[in-house]
């Protein structure tokens, strides 16, 4: 289990009189097993936040422990092996390689781990199966809709069974039928015990969080 917590978080842009704020003084406990939505005006913070969380970007000033970890006192390789232990990431714009099939796709954060080929794809095809398309593995990602390029994200994500998920917008390039479909996914995996931390704009998905933060103009409310 992973509590998160941010002390003082700060990250600028810039010096003098053109440094921005991206982040100011962000300090916030998430506790293991929550589902927490971040919401905000666009260039609000709330994505600078996440790629914080997610070990990505460090920042300027302040602290980030997760358990007993202080993630940007790691190394970059230390950091990068956290990162793929414990995180995972559901992109807005899926992020998916054209060229792989899904199945490849999602076998992508086992890259550097070790166990054989047919170990990982069949992790991958278990994540696909959660998903609800192991059917397709062998497709590309041009052959399937938005909203399964989504689906194959977020297997990609849960795929080393991280304890946390960091989810950027997963629903802002989605028809409403299918952002609920993706929303009853992420709330599946957290009734599994999973802490789901969710960017979006949309008050409706937010209501499925147990909790909302607040960003406005680099604020954390």
């Amino acid at each position: 289990m992973k509590r998160i917590q941010g002390d003082n978080i700060a990250k600028h842009y810039g010096k003098g009189e053109a440094m921005v704020f991206a982040v100011k003084e962000a300090t916030f406990t998430i506790e293991a097993g929550e589902f927490v939505a971040v919401m905000g005006e666009s260039g609000s913070g709330k994505s600078t936040l996440l790629s914080i969380l997610g070990g990505l970007n460090s920042p300027t000033s302040g602290k980030l422990m997760i358990d007993d970890i202080d993630v940007y006192a790691l190394g970059q390789e230390e950091r990068a092996d956290f990162r793929r232990e414990s995180i995972g990431f559901v992109f807005q714009n899926f992020n998916l390689i054209p060229y792989l099939t899904l199945a490849e796709n999602v076998m992508l954060p086992m890259a550097t781990l070790k166990g054989s080929r047919k170990r990982k794809r069949d992790a991958a095809l278990h994540a696909l199966n959660m998903v609800g398309l192991s059917e397709k593995a062998e497709r590309l990602p041009s052959q399937i809709s938005g909203g399964e390029q989504e689906r194959v994200a977020i297997a990609r994500a849960i795929v080393n069974e991280p304890p946390i998920i960091l989810a950027d917008e997963p629903t802002g390039n989605l028809d409403s039928k299918t952002g609920k479909d993706i929303m009853g996914l992420l709330g599946a995996l957290n009734d599994y015990g999973t802490t789901i931390i969710m960017v979006t704009h949309n008050p409706e998905y937010a209501e499925d969080a147990q909790r909302v933060l607040r960003v406005s103009d680099g604020v954390l409310k």
